[in-house]
């Protein structure tokens, strides 16, 4: 089952935007890697810690955001990978990067073969 967190960092800019201290960066690419199973091929449980991805890939701008409850308190960010771009890799984590450059989420998951003729999209849910 994949396996997602907010990572510490996330979780401190969260706090200190809360306390009014800082403002609070907006999220602005989505990261894929290759580093989201071990070599038994399990996922491997996020610890929270991640301060980038295992084994990035590729950084993408978010295309698009949205909200998916009526009480707007989970944000889907979506981004999308062309025909060209990760062709024959097995893409197993992503990530949620701010605009500061820090990996606020990160998430685990079976690997994804990406062929060259095909366009994923990715979502990627923020709860609260």
């Amino acid at each position: 089952m994949p396996q997602g967190v907010i990572t510490e960092i996330g979780r401190k800019k969260l706090c200190k935007a809360h306390a009014g201290d800082i403002k609070l960066p907006k999220i602005t690419q989505m990261g894929f890697g290759s580093g989201g199973v071990n070599e038994q091929g399990e996922i491997i449980t996020p610890s929270g810690m991640e301060t980038e991805l295992k084994s990035e890939l590729l950084k993408k701008n978010i295309d698009k955001h949205t909200y998916t409850d009526s009480k707007e308190t989970t944000c889907r960010y979506t981004a999308s990978l062309g025909k060209s771009e990760l062709v024959n890799q097995n893409i197993s984590e992503q990530g949620l990067f701010d605009e500061e450059g820090d990996l606020v989420a990160y998430k685990t998951f079976l690997p994804k073969g990406k062929d060259d003729d095909m366009v994923f999209i990715f979502d990627m849910d923020e709860v609260f």
